[in-house]
């Protein structure tokens, strides 16, 4: 009796062959999005490993899902793309073609998202640190508890994969799973995207709820009395204003928590004598008209919506509207996060988005 055992295939040859494959497809499509494991470990952060440890610790993927680890290590994974609900790929294989998988997951159910919002008010007040995964470990039980919390459990997701394998989760769709968890090394806001989930909510809310209990204590007769939001912000580190600016819009053309400027006092002029008062009267020789403001400058929301709206066949870039702004470039980030949270805007590429609405 004669074994027939498959050619073995080295490590370099696999790579060799997917930045082959990558490069053809390149020249087809400029989009492309590969997954690329930088050192040994596959996902580095806390949403990537927890996406990870996620998976693994459900019965029905332990035993299978380790079959894509060399496949996402060895540049398999040519392309992957995170859209709502849905996750899109193609494997590198045996075959000549790439195989394409499609993972669809479905949102988190409304009942658990109330939840979890509920539980973390008063306990995340910055979202850079929930991006980061530094938050109190209380919220890290709540987001990672099994079938309850943030992640996805089995009966959540569907796989399907264009290769000849039998097998529910081939080592092709293994491989794109792993691959989620390194491109959520680098973005985490897609694990919101992918759970249809408003990220913000578990921010805004909980910064609002501190912010109206601190104002209500402030109250209180104290020589310590915060009279202002400028007192909470210098206090407690947030930007209440920042805060307010990624709550999602409810339906007004402009965000309500996106304060106007506060108009500069009025200083009054000192009395002109009446021979001072006459050559202020006569025109300046050069004939040239001097105006105390540069017109058409940007002063709020409106005026941002303005700006795209009129390029709606062309891209602009964050750092062209704060140059045109009179508000300070922290606010023009924050109006514009806005309306890309509204559904108005689209990002295409770093600080570079598109009107859509």
């Amino acid at each position: 009796m004669h074994y027939h055992y498959p050619k073995y295939v080295s490590v370099a040859e696999k790579k060799a062959k997917a930045e082959r494959k990558l490069a053809a497809l390149k020249k087809k499509n400029p989009n492309i999005k590969p997954v690329v494991i930088e050192g040994r470990a596959i996902a580095k952060t806390w949403w990537g490993k927890a996406w990870n440890e996620n998976l693994e610790r459900y019965a029905d993927y332990a035993n299978r899902i380790g079959r894509g680890r060399s496949y996402v290590r060895h540049m398999a994974v040519l392309d992957l793309q995170i859209s709502p609900g849905k996750i899109m790929a193609m494997v590198s294989g045996s075959g000549s073609s790439p195989y394409k998988v499609t993972i669809t997951i479905k949102p988190i159910p409304q009942s658990d998202w109330n939840r979890i919002k509920q539980q973390c008010k008063g306990k995340m007040d910055s979202l850079k640190k929930l991006m980061a995964g530094k938050f109190p470990k209380a919220l890290e039980d709540v987001f990672t508890q099994k079938g309850k919390g943030l992640f996805p459990a089995p009966k959540e997701i569907s796989l399907n994969c264009s290769c000849p394998d039998w097998a529910v989760m081939c080592k092709h769709v293994a491989a794109v799973l792993y691959g989620v968890g390194a491109r959520l090394d680098r973005d985490p806001s897609l694990f919101f995207m992918l759970r249809k989930a408003n990220v913000n909510d578990l921010v805004s809310e909980s910064v609002k709820e501190s912010k109206k209990d601190l104002l209500n204590r402030s109250q209180n007769k104290s020589s310590r009395i915060i009279k202002d939001d400028a007192g909470l912000s210098a206090l407690f580190g947030i930007d209440l204003d920042d805060a307010d600016a990624l709550a999602p819009s409810t339906g007004s053309t402009q965000t309500s928590a996106l304060k106007k400027p506060l108009k500069k006092p009025v200083r009054k002029q000192p009395r002109k004598t009446t021979s001072n008062a006459k050559a202020a009267a006569k025109p300046k020789s050069s004939g040239t008209k001097i105006s105390g403001k540069t017109p058409g400058r940007i002063k709020d929301v409106a005026g941002v919506e303005t700006l795209f709206k009129r390029r709606t066949k062309s891209l602009t870039q964050v750092a062209e509207v704060i140059e045109k702004s009179d508000m300070p470039p922290q606010k023009v980030r924050n109006i514009v996060f806005a309306l890309v949270n509204q559904g108005k805007l689209e990002r295409v590429s770093r600080g570079v988005y598109k009107w859509v609405r």
